[in-house]
């Protein structure tokens, strides 16, 4: 059986990092769609759709593939913090993150042909209180940016981070464990068994 080509539908630096630990041959594609966050379902299955949107407009082009797409939320009070627009966006997500807690929901989405199989994992982070200054010098860092959220927990966010219940990796982007897992069913032949596209 010819082997398999293995595709990440994104071009997220952490992702892609985070996906070369599982030591197989991975391609990267950024997916060209619009991220539109479906208010009507839950938000387990909202950001799973996304992934899973990600993964269908990368397949159209390597249809052979087994083509993985994540999509990441953060949440807090109710309210999906996706990435900020500008300065002003992160000031007023990070005051709204100072000092609580949020959680963080990471959905992915494995595709192949007409079969495909999504799952999600997810976290609560416990904010320290930020002060205005701590804000206006990470702004300044340019690290909050096209973050979900504004803050990347391996990154210089990581200081204002009391502690983390829940998948560390699905802060991050990509819940390791549970695409390896997940993987190593696919190349068993299991993966996709009963799931077929709608």
């Amino acid at each position: 059986m010819a082997q398999t080509s293995y595709v990440l539908a994104s071009s997220s630096p952490r992702r892609k990092a985070l996906i070369e630990t599982l030591n197989r041959d991975f391609s990267y594609v950024s997916p060209e769609i619009d991220e539109e966050f479906d208010n009507e379902k839950s938000l387990e299955d909202a950001v799973v759709n996304i992934a899973k949107d990600k993964a269908l407009a990368v397949q159209e082009k390597h249809p052979g593939s087994l083509v993985i797409g994540a999509d990441t939320i953060v949440v807090e009070s109710g309210i999906v913090l996706g990435k900020p627009q500008n300065e002003d966006d992160v000031h007023r997500m990070l005051k709204q993150l100072s000092g609580k807690k949020h959680r963080v929901i990471t959905g992915v989405a494995m595709v192949q042909g007409k079969q495909s199989n999504t799952f999600w994992s997810d976290a609560e982070v416990f904010f320290n209180p930020l002060s205005e200054a701590e804000i206006a010098e990470y702004i300044a860092s340019g690290e909050p940016f096209n973050k979900a959220g504004a803050y990347a927990i391996q990154g210089l966010g990581a200081k204002f981070i009391n502690r983390i219940n829940g998948d560390y990796y699905a802060v991050m982007g990509l819940p390791v464990s549970k695409v390896y897992q997940h993987l190593k069913s696919y190349e068993n032949g299991t993966l996709f068994s009963g799931c077929i596209l709608r």
